[in-house]
């Protein structure tokens, strides 16, 4: 029988690698695009399309089988309209709908997505979830590979140093760290830090039993100013990727809307994911599902804060905390199952951790000692104190008294790593 099932998986590997070779070059397109609107509505506008010399991601798993984000990305071949590839995604513009501001105003965000090099005509497809959970088709942009307005030349080109290197980027997560706020006088730092970060996530489970499934690679790329901007208290660097604190007026809340800067400079590498390193002791980060990540380097909280973070970006967990500074408002619909596979609405919790959850305990869970340590449903999480679930009483996901990913964080975190590895 193992004969068999390993045969089938090479089987299966061998025809998806033929059908990236079939309709993909071993490069990048990027597609930037504007995504504006306020609290209730949304468009998109086509900016410009940029070829990248590197391609990270997986060339056997070119179908997104999570269905995880707020939007959706997906390839179609313009002859016949077959389905050549898809990745599901999230944006800062979708959080921000959800902050008053977007009640008041509307604004635009630079976005982007990016898809292996085609050989041929196709269709760039991108869909939003609506407030139901379904999505919606929202932007179609054909794509002739062989336009010469499609931009070759590169902006923020920097040379790159490797953090830690297991192989072939096809056959590995992919993490690029990205320096904000280093001056070229604390490119050195930035290194150290880059290996504090790789030594940092090893030690975390399970992450250290996958090891030899990642890549990390660091762009030395120095700004001009040490730091990064704390607009409250009147502090503003010049900086190559302009992260600021109190993004959305919540403090710890660190983020950035260049999306070019970010994109452009991660482009020295083949990457999955995007980590930005902010060289700051100030508590924050964040980090948003397919997006890009942040934490800053130096607080005492440092190691923990980037798990969090990349438990977000890579793999889509939601935080299971709901008292907190955030600015949102209704961030989940209450009606429709949370696509984040960590937290439940019980709508439709056998697509859950139902399986996860032993026969004796309730659903819901009391949150009291006798079920501290066991996997169940316990009320509050994803910014809400009732109507949506976590799976136990703290995880890395909640708050940082512990140090581990409670069982239905480590699936879900295992699940993305084997999609970009196997």
């Amino acid at each position: 029988m193992k004969h068999i099932i390993l045969i089938l998986l090479i089987s299966i590997n061998v025809c998806g690698f033929a059908q990236f070779e079939k309709y993909f070059h071993d490069k990048t397109l990027r597609m930037d695009y504007y995504h504006s609107g306020n609290n209730n509505q949304e468009a998109y506008y086509f900016d410009e399309l940029i070829e990248e010399p590197l391609w990270g991601g997986s060339k056997v798993n070119l179908i997104d089988t999570f269905e995880y984000g707020n939007y959706y990305l997906k390839i179609f071949n313009s002859s016949n309209d077959s389905l050549l590839y898809s990745r599901g995604y999230s944006s800062l513009f979708r959080e921000w709908q959800t902050t008053n501001e977007a009640k008041e105003i509307q604004r635009s965000f630079s976005e982007a997505v990016v898809f292996p090099y085609p050989k041929q005509e196709v269709d760039v497809v991108l869909y939003s979830r609506n407030w139901d959970g379904i999505f919606e088709e929202k932007f179609r942009h054909k794509v002739n590979p062989d336009d010469y307005f499609i931009k070759e030349d590169r902006h923020l080109v920097y040379p790159t140093f490797n953090v830690h290197i297991s192989g072939d980027p096809s056959k590995n997560v992919d993490i690029v760290i990205l320096p904000e706020g280093y001056s070229s006088e604390e490119m050195g730092l930035f290194i150290d830090d880059c290996r504090a970060f790789a030594d940092g996530l090893f030690t975390y489970a399970p992450y250290n039993k996958n090891k030899d499934k990642f890549n990390i690679v660091g762009v030395l790329a120095p700004s001009n100013d040490s730091g990064n901007d704390i607009p409250a208290n009147n502090i503003w660097k010049q900086t190559l990727l302009n992260t600021n604190f109190y993004t959305f007026d919540s403090e710890r809340y660190c983020m950035t809307m260049d999306n070019k800067s970010v994109r452009d400079l991660a482009a020295n590498a083949p990457y999955d994911q995007i980590y930005i390193l902010v060289n700051n002791e100030k508590y924050g980060g964040g980090a948003i599902y397919n997006y890009y990540n942040v934490s800053v380097n130096s607080n005492e909280m440092a190691a923990q804060i980037f798990i969090h973070e990349l438990g977000h970006g890579f793999a889509g967990l939601a935080d299971e905390y709901y008292t907190s500074s955030t600015s949102y408002n209704d961030f989940y619909n209450l009606e429709v199952e949370p696509w984040e596979p960590n937290i439940t609405t019980l709508v439709d919790f056998e697509n859950k951790w139902k399986e996860m959850v032993k026969k004796k305990t309730p659903i819901p869970t009391p949150d009291t000692d006798k079920y501290n340590d066991k996997v169940g449903v316990f009320e509050g999480g994803g910014y809400v104190a009732k109507g949506v679930y976590r799976p136990v009483h703290d995880c890395l996901m909640k708050s940082f008294s512990g140090d581990v990913f409670c069982p239905v964080c480590s699936k879900s975190i295992q699940d993305m790593i084997y999609f970009y590895s196997e």
